[in-house]
């Protein structure tokens, strides 16, 4: 019996893409239709404005000003929908697992590699240590209880130090309290670390990192924490 080829997974086009990006935004700025609604009547106003004040005055030259007013207009709301949509994924991500993963691995960059999945986790809490390598040096990243997070960081830093001599090693702590970054502002605060090496060197930290990594392979840590299927503690 002939098996039959599966289907292709789909891809959404451009414009699904934005109903969904406008439907993710609107849920957290409800506004939101009504300022892109305003940006584009003052971009058309603007535009014939323009059109109207630049002599000399014809028809077609204010057709021609308004419709760009209004082109404008269009990539002034998306641009809008775009800074608010990302404000909202992180408020959205804010305090769930894996967040700091999710930052690391999707929003540093070139000069910086990161990765969704923990180099230390501890499954009962959820807590759980991220590292990104690159200009600045290696960067832990802490995510959790501060208490509960001080074996894990003290492991992973020992071993970068050991590791990657000479090269800085910084420790951030994603959260709310006093000292913490919190999750809006970890891939600012990582990228506008001083540049401490050169790309040669951080490609062989990269290299070195990974291999001692290899023997982690092997334990059960899950390849990123889905905070959608984060489970508390079971009380003892």
């Amino acid at each position: 019996m002939a098996k039959t080829p599966s289907t292709p997974e789909k891809r959404q086009g451009l414009f699904s893409q934005l109903r969904s990006l406008f439907g993710f935004t609107r849920e957290y700025y409800p506004w939101l239709p009504w300022a892109q609604i305003a940006i584009l009547i003052a971009g058309v106003l603007v535009g014939l404005i323009v059109g109207y004040l630049i002599p000399p005055f014809q028809i077609w030259s204010l057709v021609l000003w308004g419709i760009t007013g209004l082109l404008a207009g269009v990539l002034g709301a998306m641009f809008l929908m775009t800074r608010l949509s990302t404000t909202a994924m992180y408020r959205k991500i804010d305090g769930m697992p894996g967040a700091a993963g999710h930052v690391l691995s999707t929003a540093l960059g070139r000069n910086w590699q990161g990765s969704d999945m923990p180099v230390g986790v501890n499954p009962k809490t959820q807590d759980a240590v991220y590292r990104a390598i690159g200009r600045g040096g290696i960067v832990v990243v802490a995510e959790g209880a501060r208490g509960r997070l001080t074996r894990l960081v003290n492991d992973e830093k020992t071993k970068a130090l050991r590791v990657a001599q000479g090269v800085p090693v910084t420790v951030l702590y994603v959260g709310h309290g006093e000292g913490d970054i919190s999750i809006d502002k970890l891939a600012a605060t990582v990228k506008k670390l001083p540049k401490a090496i050169d790309n040669a060197t951080m490609a062989a930290v990269i290299k070195r990192m990974e291999s001692v990594s290899q023997s982690l392979a092997s334990m059960p840590i899950p390849k990123g924490i889905d905070p959608l299927k984060a489970r508390a503690p079971r009380p003892r």
